[in-house]
């Protein structure tokens, strides 16, 4: 079988698309470019953190989730994170070996602000995020108005399309939405709808 991020790398060079594909539950998910409003909102909730105090907060950097075999799960971007530890010789040595990717037990909460293609964070994403076991998924839904932080992942077997989180709190966009502690509670703006 082919590796999944020599799959991604010839794919970005046979498009030269300026976007970064993703590997989610098997396939090869090619997101819209983000309009602005996208990286504005996903921007003002990374800013958020950093206002908080964790300094660890970042955005596009690529991420491999491994199977228990060491094989690749999946291969996120998400659109914001904030990180356990800098990026150690050991990260940057996996980077290398994996192509671009870190390893994704770095992260301790992803997040994401859906585009048009907002099946791909509510349902693949959220599921391999759990399977990854990152503790904190949270989600900007614009298409239907509400912000989500998930927490407490749960893989009930093997299979990675099995995961959840077994914790879900849920604001209307407008609304604060708190999540766990240590992380601030998070304001959110009445984000647009995705055109991009």
């Amino acid at each position: 079988m082919q590796d999944p991020a020599d799959l991604l790398i010839a794919f970005e060079e046979a498009t030269e698309m300026p976007i970064r594909p993703e590997y989610v539950e098997g396939t090869v998910i090619v997101p819209p470019p983000p309009n602005d409003a996208h990286n504005d909102d996903a921007g003002g909730l990374s800013f958020q953190f950093r206002v908080a105090g964790f300094r660890l907060v970042g955005m596009g950097n690529g991420y491999r989730a491994a199977h228990k075999d060491g094989r690749t799960m999946a291969l996120l971007i998400p659109d914001f994170y904030v990180r356990r530890r800098k990026a150690t010789d050991l990260d940057e040595s996996y980077r290398k070996a994996h192509k671009g990717w870190y390893p994704i037990d770095m992260i301790t909460l992803a997040g994401e602000v859906t585009s048009t293609n907002h099946e791909t964070d509510t349902g693949p994403k959220l599921r391999t995020y759990a399977a990854a076991g990152v503790p904190v998924y949270v989600l900007v839904n614009r298409r239907r108005k509400t912000a989500h932080c998930y927490v407490d992942p749960i893989t009930p077997g093997d299979d990675p399309t099995e995961a959840y989180y077994a914790t879900e709190v849920k604001a209307d966009l407008g609304r604060p939405l708190p999540l766990p502690s240590p992380y601030p509670t998070l304001e959110t703006a009445p984000f647009p709808e995705p055109t991009d």
